[in-house]
């Protein structure tokens, strides 16, 4: 029975195909390379940074090169103390335990602090920053240092790492976890519209343009606020071109959202190990607000919750006896 005429025209024209592929077939581009802005540490001495916040601010400082770029840290306190390490928020780097990590330095502890890529004097990557990007920075941190397992405490955004860190991570972590108005739970309706559109992929290719960027100096360039920690905010947005960049993808894919199964995963090992968890929070707490320490309760039920009356969102500068007493009490039991 003779081919039908489609068949034919099939074994006609697929060796033709084949042989055309086999010639407009082009190899994979080279992968790109990482690029990677610099930090606090590549602006000139005469920059007011260096007189708010210089890679000195804390005593043990170095630098440590990883595959996503150089990392700031410091260590002090006596070296054969137990070892805490300190995980800062969203915006400010490590000046926000100015007042917290000298306190447990003088009662024996030896602090690990440093600064989360793209902020202060860590460089920034030009890729996502989400919960991976920012574990595994601390993963390589503690090997590089030479600490096996260090207690874990967080602030704000740094609270979304210790979790996302202690799930992924439980061998790197002691028995004490603390968490200070903690991020991680956070729903968009509680992300300003402003918030939002500032993080828009639209709106940081005009924030990376020139002019903006000359706009955003000249504020800068203005008397200081007498505020350091606003101040640092807003020097870093205005010099560091990765730090508005690092901000808006920490804000739209970082560990600010989405981390409840990372929480309950934290509550799960901690119980089962016979760890323990402390939760620090400020009532008037307008940025993470303070129902989201029940919401962490839920998902880590034998949770201690520390409530301070009043206390906002930066509860480590306004209230830093209150939350240093907190973790010592807890770390000491």
């Amino acid at each position: 029975m003779p081919p039908s005429s489609a068949f034919q025209w099939f074994l006609l024209v697929c060796p033709a195909l084949v042989i055309l592929a086999y010639f407009f077939t082009v190899f994979p581009h080279t992968p790109d390379s990482l690029y990677v802005h610099p930090s606090l540490a590549s602006l000139p001495k005469s920059s007011p940074t260096w007189s708010i916040y210089p890679e000195t601010f804390y005593e043990g400082g170095a630098y440590a090169k990883f595959p996503y770029g150089t990392v700031r840290y410091w260590l002090i306190g006596p070296e054969d103390g137990k070892r805490v390490v300190l995980i800062h928020g969203l915006s400010v780097p490590s000046i926000i335990w100015k007042d917290v990590a000298p306190q447990l330095a003088a009662k024996g502890y030896r602090v690990l602090l440093y600064d989360l890529y793209g902020r202060g004097y860590s460089d920034a990557p030009q890729t996502t920053y989400d919960a991976n990007l920012y574990t595994t920075q601390l993963a390589l941190l503690l090997q590089y240092v030479g600490w096996n397992k260090a207690h874990v405490v967080g602030v704000s955004m740094g609270g979304g790492i210790a979790a996302a860190f202690a799930a992924q991570f439980p061998h790197l972590v002691t028995d004490k976890v603390v968490l200070i108005a903690s991020a991680g739970l956070m729903e968009s309706s509680d992300m300003s519209r402003t918030t939002k559109f500032l993080s828009s992929p639209l709106m940081q290719v005009v924030s990376s343009s020139a002019p903006f960027r000359l706009y955003l100096r000249y504020l800068a360039d203005q008397k200081a606020s007498g505020n350091p920690i606003g101040d640092i905010v807003r020097l870093q947005s205005a010099y560091l071109p990765g730090y508005n960049p690092a901000i808006a993808s920490s804000i739209r894919e970082g560990p600010l959202r989405s981390l409840a199964p990372q929480f309950a995963a934290l509550g799960r090992h901690s119980r089962k190990t016979n760890g323990s968890v402390l939760l620090i929070w400020g009532t008037a707490d307008n940025v993470v607000p303070y129902r989201y320490a029940s919401r962490v309760q839920t998902l880590i039920p034998h949770s201690e919750l520390v409530t301070i009356e009043g206390g906002p969102h930066d509860i480590t500068i306004s209230h830093p006896n209150e939350v240093s007493n907190a973790i010592l009490q807890f770390l000491e039991r």
